[in-house]
């Protein structure tokens, strides 16, 4: 099983939307998938409540336990974790349960800044486990026609790690389907959201081999 931790520390970087997309972009593409909600607010839960028949099973693991509490789970192809914001213990517990490390990050220089500890984090584990974990940030809540997305893709390679060349833009699509527990691979299989998470699972499907 290959684990994915979706992880900013800061609030309103997009990430259980990238979470819940990228876990449905690898289901769609046949793999199994569990979704581990890791934040003790419970977003991706009330998501998955929202749908009755939801096709994505969502799991609650919001202790430091994350690594041990895979072990029991039922083997998938793939975990996604939708990290908790503002909880290093359960970031620190995220970081070591995973194969990867995705840090969205939205185009402003907060949130930039905002990310220092956690790579830090992450660059520790990376050290400890001799470069057997990946990490990479992806720029979220990109909006179409600016710079910013691209400004933001080169403040960030300071940091050392790597910006994956897919942007997730900033779409009316995301709320719209989160309210019904859905993605826009339920509403719009073959729009240009799908499209984008299908181009993010590429990259990190590539990045894992």
């Amino acid at each position: 099983m290959k684990v994915i931790a979706v992880l900013n520390q800061k609030g309103g970087s997009g990430k259980t939307t990238i979470a819940t997309h990228l876990a449905r972009a690898f289901q769609f593409d046949g793999s199994s998938v569990v979704l581990i909600d890791s934040d003790p607010q419970g977003s991706a839960r009330d998501w998955s409540a929202a749908r009755d028949e939801q096709p994505l099973s969502v799991i609650g693991i919001d202790r430091p336990t994350i690594e041990r509490d895979l072990k029991s789970l039922a083997k998938t192809d793939y975990a996604v974790i939708d990290g908790a914001p503002q909880a290093a213990d359960l970031a620190v517990s995220a970081i070591k349960a995973a194969n990867f490390v995705l840090i969205p990050v939205q185009p402003s220089p907060y949130d930039i800044w905002a990310a220092a500890d956690l790579v830090e984090l992450v660059k520790q584990r990376i050290e400890v486990t001799d470069g057997k974990l990946q990490a990479a940030f992806v720029v979220s809540r990109a909006i179409h026609g600016t710079k910013l997305g691209q400004e933001v893709g080169d403040a960030l390679n300071g940091y050392g790690l790597p910006v994956l060349n897919t942007r997730i833009a900033q779409r009316v699509i995301y709320p719209g389907t989160a309210a019904t527990g859905g993605t826009a691979f339920d509403s719009e299989p073959d729009g240009d959201a799908a499209r984008d998470f299908i181009l993010l699972k590429n990259e990190i499907e590539q990045l894992l081999k």
